[in-house]
């Protein structure tokens, strides 16, 4: 009985003693930022925001990198200064957002919607644009954020 206790609580355990540190969302900030919306400066590193409603979510300085936000409405959300290198925008939703001075290489944007939004002063090296319906928004190939806006890839 104390043997399958053990094995029992080693399964439970090996997915946090195998996490490398750093590596993933903290989860108080991320509890916070899905009851509240209001989660400036915080760490959501890796974190799992698929198919989230972030409508007018306070993410200032947030640190995204990595996290996969497939699917996410970001409509009037405050992205200002975060750190979103190599997120998953895949089929996200991005309307009058808020996206100056925004880490934003690498960033997967394949089939998103990103309308009206601000990225004056945003990195935005190896985006991957496949399908993506931008207008009014200043995304270029290559550009500092402050190009004409670019149609959709074919």
């Amino acid at each position: 009985m104390t043997r399958l206790r053990l094995i029992a609580a080693l399964t439970l355990l090996a997915p946090l003693l195998l996490a490398a540190p750093g590596q993933s969302a903290n989860p108080k900030h991320l509890e916070q930022l899905l009851t509240t919306g209001e989660c400036a400066q915080c760490d959501l590193q890796g974190a799992n925001l698929t198919d989230a409603h972030l409508i007018g979510a306070d993410l200032r300085e947030a640190n995204l990198r990595g996290a996969n936000l497939t699917g996410a409405n970001l409509e009037g959300a405050d992205l200002t200064g975060a750190n979103m290198a190599g997120a998953d925008l895949t089929l996200a939703l991005a309307i009058n957002t808020e996206l100056r001075d925004t880490n934003l290489d690498g960033v997967n944007l394949a089939n998103a919607k990103i309308f009206d939004s601000d990225t004056y002063g945003a990195s935005m090296a190896g985006l991957q644009l496949n399908n993506a319906d931008i207008f009014e928004t200043g995304i270029g190939v290559g550009g500092d954020g402050t190009d004409e806006p670019v149609q959709p890839w074919p």
